[in-house]
């Protein structure tokens, strides 16, 4: 009777794990896509980035509601990424005013610092 229950179970399992991964599904601005991004599509996601860092302590709260600077494309390693850059004149240190965000090409974050290497 156990090995019946276990393999029901385990059956049950494949089958939702399958339909919830079907497709026609949204990911939303958060998930994963599958092609490159616009600059306008980074800066809308390096912005609610920049706001989860913020509620999460690992940036200082004055970085809430800055606005990005821009968005480039730069190439690191031979290959391209997107860099979107905010600039924060409240931060007392001038060499950690200015905060760059890096994605891939679709859009995926990679990284955070205030180098911009």
């Amino acid at each position: 009777m156990r090995n019946i229950s276990t393999a029901l179970l385990v059956s049950s399992l494949f089958f939702v794990s399958s339909v919830m991964a079907g497709a026609g599904h949204d990911h939303g601005s958060g998930g994963h896509s599958h092609g490159p991004v616009s600059s306008e599509a980074v800066t809308q996601t390096a912005t609610d980035k920049v706001m989860s860092l913020t509620a999460s302590g690992k940036l200082d709260k004055s970085w809430a509601g800055i606005k990005a600077s821009g968005a480039t494309q730069k190439t690191f390693a031979h290959d391209p990424e997107w860099v979107v850059t905010f600039k924060n004149d409240k931060v007392s240190d001038i060499s950690k005013q200015t905060l760059y965000l890096f994605f891939t090409l679709d859009g995926n974050y990679i990284a955070a610092n205030f180098t911009g290497q």
